[in-house]
């Protein structure tokens, strides 16, 4: 990409580099392992145990994002000199977002064995809601260390847990080859998360300082809350749909399509913006958009090589490595992967207009996403699967890759002042 290598070379030695170069080192070492352990599900479990793994997962993934009400994201932001109250607020605040999520997944869970007949599915939603309460006592932690750039210890806390994850599915797997062997290790990995976080950044209450005023968090709470809203309907709810217009069986060729083709990338897509979004943070408006540009061409540069590789050597590694049962996911698989690049740009812009005190253009930006993605996965499904693939992904990238390149090519604008940072 020479377009791109003044950009790269500027960049090379900055902490954006490190922490993407974390970030991505990890998301490699996550999936080698999790390569390795869906080698072992694919050959023990029945697309029908996949299907029912996809519904619980995803139900769990759309309740779970009413926990990402832009708490953390304040405090990211937040002045040195607020810092202390804000975190006691916040902290106070993470308990009773957390624990309200619970419950809310508790009755979902209870709709979904009573109303839809699914018992093993609501039992496995229930049991999941104990992951929320592993949660409160590590996330003020983890986002102080996100705001000081030890980007490098939270991409190892990531990839620790991710990796506990997968052996414990692969354990798990081998004696019990059933849907619980997917869903089960979400929880049983939880605790080693919030281990690591509660190392990661040594803080305590300052009890000598009043909790900061809930008002400080009113800027970003709502529009964070609706843009994650929104962007886990886009990311799960075409689970939902697929499993709607297809049935169950098709549901699970998609469910592992996805996880090979697109879920391959996306961990990497969301730590970008995780990256992103604290280092543009320390940046003023004069500078920002070209930092921007050199942060949007160093994540494009790894990413682009990857999404290649997957949707080229598709026919070649899935029946290789996942079993020729597997054969018919080829073409979703690669037409998947390819969604990867609009759901980058849509990524960064994001963390560009929450550091602008913008947060609600990211929230119009991520609905205009998600109708576009869902509305086309809907239209192409007539056609087929392979069709709802392409719709989703053209989808995203009608809206994304527009507001891309206008964000890349726009002059800086006043910012809305955020008090205190």
């Amino acid at each position: 990409m020479p377009a791109f290598r003044p950009l790269l070379d500027a960049a090379a030695a900055s902490p954006l580099a490190r922490g993407l170069l974390a970030f991505g080192s990890a998301e490699a070492a996550t999936r080698v392992v999790r390569i390795g352990t869906l080698l072992v599900v694919a050959r023990r479990l029945t697309p029908e145990a996949f299907g029912t793994a996809a519904l619980v997962l995803s139900l769990f993934e759309l309740v779970r994002v009413l926990a990402n009400a832009g708490i953390g994201q304040r405090l990211i932001m937040a002045s040195d000199e607020e810092l202390p109250a804000l975190c006691r607020t916040a902290y106070r605040l993470f308990w009773m977002v957390c624990l309200g999520v619970a419950a809310i997944q508790l009755v979902v869970a209870a709709v979904v064995s009573t109303v839809f007949g699914l018992p093993e599915a609501g039992a496995m939603l229930a049991a999941l809601a104990l992951v929320y309460c592993a949660m409160p006592p590590g996330l003020v932690q983890i986002f102080l260390a996100m705001r000081e750039m030890r980007m490098e210890r939270v991409a190892k806390i990531a990839a620790t847990q991710n990796i506990a994850d997968s052996l414990l599915t692969l354990a798990l797997v081998l004696i019990w080859p059933t849907a619980w062997a997917i869903v089960l290790p979400k929880l049983l990995a939880a605790p080693v998360w919030t281990l690591l976080a509660r190392r990661a950044f040594r803080w305590t209450a300052d009890r000598t300082v009043a909790p900061a005023p809930l008002r400080e968090f009113a800027l970003f709470g709502p529009a964070i809350l609706a843009t994650e809203l929104l962007t886990a309907a886009r990311l799960h709810a075409d689970k939902l749909l697929v499993g709607a217009l297809f049935g169950t069986e098709v549901l699970g060729l998609y469910y592992f399509a996805f996880n090979a083709g697109l879920g391959i990338t996306q961990s990497f897509v969301a730590a970008c913006s995780l990256v992103v979004f604290p280092h543009l943070a320390r940046k003023d408006g004069g500078s920002r958009r070209a930092e921007f540009r050199r942060s949007f061409a160093l994540g494009l540069a790894m990413l682009v090589p990857v999404v290649a590789a997957q949707a080229l050597l598709s026919p070649i590694y899935v029946p290789l490595l996942f079993g020729e049962r597997w054969i018919p996911a080829v073409p979703y698989v690669a037409l998947l992967s390819l969604a990867a690049l609009p759901l980058y740009a849509s990524a960064l812009v994001g963390a560009a207009m929450r550091v602008d005190g913008r947060p609600q253009r990211e929230t119009v930006l991520n609905a205009a996403g998600s109708a576009a993605a869902l509305a086309g996965l809907a239209a192409g499904a007539p056609f087929g699967l392979a069709a709802a693939c392409l719709g989703y992904g053209l989808g995203l990238a009608a809206i994304a890759l527009p507001a891309a390149f206008a964000r890349l090519s726009a002059t800086p604008t006043r910012l809305i002042p955020i008090k205190g940072a």
